[in-house]
């Protein structure tokens, strides 16, 4: 099925149109409301948001192919990577997992609380307006503060970063220019949060088209100018197009609201506090930045080593979490609904989407790492093998591919638990302890592991920090999040697990069979996508027995 892209000026995916006879406000909000928390509505939001993040992800390695193009995987490219470790952070603190644990639930409650004032026929302010003009002149002073704070301490980041670089002025320039988005990706976040949370994933799920885009025509008009610097240049201008794809749509989001006749000291106070709630920003914040820093270890680490070390990472990990971003769309769709239901009270609902969506990103993700594993020569040579990229690149970035992929589950299910801790919008403190584990556990390993193995050491070591911060979380939610039946949830990873380990051994025996790049990816990703399925179907996977129920009923329909 494809995702039905809403009509022009409707941002509101699928929404459903209300009849000229309108029905009363409260009918009308609680109609919309089970609409847009459908299995149907959710399937096709998150084929519509894993389009866009898709296209967006082949933009990025549009991207990664046009710098290792134009620069390779030497001394630039190290400095360059260094300063792009700003709008890592910024993109997971702002866009992807900060901002929108706060967020999220923020504006969930407040859509809640005007459905309650629209069914109680009081002329009270717009909760989301009043939450609206409370956190975001805030939260933009903030984000306008840190990039200049960024911009001047540059080079004691860079020193921080990566004592190492032969060239730490070049690395300054670029993390000045990258420091821009900051204020770029906290406006995008915010946008991005407020608009999923009223159903509407469009426009958020563009934004790393426009992103990508932009960095890809800036990088191309002014490389012969400006060196590597105009790659950060690119991440300043996507920055801004990141904010201007979403903008419009949130300004029509809040116009259409009707205005207030007065204000209610009470909601008005509940909305102050969801924005200025200081431990969970903290926490959230927190987290994120522990996930984070297992970029910094690495580059930290990385950077004493021969150049290119921080090249070859970057590209590996481009690639291999790939299949992690995609797994993540339908937590990302869903995580609005977790929200709303728990706000209600309903935790067995949220209990069963939880499930369901853990299972469900396994699966995909699972199903990419086996790629990853069996075929990464041939995906790297593919993708980068040109120009200043040699041959040696190429077998450096795929082994380091290979070990990138084992830790692929652990990534997946961080990112897909944690949003259970954060769902009820109440601070807990347990995931940045997980997170904070994890990465001690990262840093100790990498530290030895680099002496023993080098680059694939440390690779190894990001593997091993994050599944041991996902084993900590998924064992800690029936006491501490939303109350998953951990037994079946463990039960359906091993089997999946197991279908992967399979479906990876079949890849690889056969992609070896043919000697053309591109041939053997084909072949090889034919073999795993049989063997898979083949045995997700024996072993009665649960999340993949919908799809066999459909195809079952549209063969027999064909019939």
């Amino acid at each position: 099925m494809k995702p039905t892209l809403p009509a022009d000026g409707d941002e509101t995916l699928l929404a459903p149109a209300v009849p000229p006879q309108q029905p009363a406000p409260a009918a009308v909000d609680t109609a919309q409301e089970q609409h847009r928390t459908s299995n149907t509505f959710l399937v096709r939001a998150a084929l519509l948001t894993a389009s866009l993040s898709a296209a967006g992800s082949l933009l990025g390695l549009g991207r990664d192919q046009a710098l290792a193009h134009l620069f390779g995987a030497g001394s630039e490219t190290d400095a360059f990577l260094v300063a792009w470790t700003v709008p890592e952070v910024a993109s997971t603190l702002l866009i992807e997992d900060g901002l929108a644990f706060m967020l999220v639930p923020a504006f969930s409650a407040a859509i809640a609380a005007r459905g309650a004032s629209a069914a109680s026929g009081q002329g009270h302010q717009d909760p989301v307006r009043a939450l609206v003009a409370t956190s975001l002149p805030r939260l933009a002073l903030a984000f306008v503060a840190c990039a200049v704070l960024l911009m001047i301490s540059a080079p004691h980041l860079v020193a921080l970063l990566a004592p190492g670089l032969p060239d730490p002025q070049l690395a300054v320039d670029c993390t000045r220019l990258t420091a821009t988005c900051v204020l770029t990706f906290g406006l995008t976040g915010y946008c991005s949060a407020a608009l999923r949370a009223h159903s509407s994933y469009l426009a958020p799920a563009a934004i790393y088209v426009a992103y990508n885009t932009g960095i890809i025509v800036t990088l191309l008009l002014l490389a012969d100018r400006w060196g590597v610097r105009a790659a950060a240049a690119g991440v300043a201008v996507g920055g801004c197009l990141m904010v201007l794809v979403q903008a419009p749509s949130l300004r029509r989001r809040l116009r259409s609201t009707a205005p207030a006749a007065r204000v209610d000291g009470g909601e008005a106070k509940a909305s102050k506090k969801q924005s200025m709630n200081m431990a969970l920003i903290a926490t959230v914040l927190l987290f994120a930045l522990c996930r984070q820093s297992q970029v910094f270890i690495e580059r930290f680490l990385a950077s004493s080593l021969p150049s290119g070390a921080i090249s070859h990472l970057n590209y590996a990990q481009k690639v291999a979490q790939l299949p992690m971003v995609l797994s993540l769309m339908l937590c990302t769709v869903t995580f609005p609904v977790v929200a709303k239901a728990l706000a209600r009270g309903d935790t067995e609902r949220a209990r069963d989407r939880v499930e369901r969506d853990v299972a469900l990103a396994a699966c995909i993700v699972l199903s990419g790492a086996a790629v990853v594993f069996a075929c990464a020569p041939q995906i790297v040579h593919l993708l980068f093998q040109r120009g200043a990229f040699t041959y040696e690149d190429t077998a450096a970035t795929a082994d380091i591919m290979r070990v990138y992929s084992l830790g692929l589950l652990g990534h997946c299910l961080v990112g897909a638990l944690v949003r259970s801790y954060f769902s009820a919008g109440r601070p807990t403190w347990y995931p940045v302890a997980s997170m904070a584990a994890g990465m001690t556990l990262t840093a100790g390993a990498g530290t030895w592991a680099v002496h023993a193995w080098g680059v694939g050491g440390i690779a190894a070591a990001n593997a091993l920090g994050i599944t041991f911060t996902a084993v900590l979380l998924l064992t800690a939610m029936d006491k501490r999040s939303v109350p998953v039946r951990i037994p079946v949830v463990l039960l359906e990873l091993g089997k999946t697990l197991l279908a992967a380990v399979a479906a990876t051994a079949a890849g690889m025996a056969c992609a070896a069979r043919v000697a053309q790049p591109l041939g053997s990816l084909a072949v090889g990703c034919l073999a795993i996508g049989a063997v898979f399925g083949l045995l997700l179907w024996a072993l009665k996977v649960q999340a993949f027995l919908p799809a066999v129920r459909i195809v079952t009923r549209k063969h027999r329909n064909a019939r």
